[in-house]
């Protein structure tokens, strides 16, 4: 999957690598913004302490 992206993207290996943290970042950003909040409703988190 990584090698089907690597070869779509155009341009020489260091505008490839710029484009591929590009996406990376936008991925992240997409995740902790929208992703993780929605899942978040879902996850019981009351208990997240370890008792000693």
């Amino acid at each position: 999957m990584y090698a089907a992206l690597w070869r779509v993207l155009p341009g020489p290996v260091w505008v490839r690598l710029l484009q591929v943290l590009i996406l990376v970042a936008a991925v992240l950003f997409v995740l902790s913004t929208w992703v993780f909040p929605w899942i978040d409703q879902f996850v019981s988190n009351q208990e997240a302490t370890v008792g000693g």
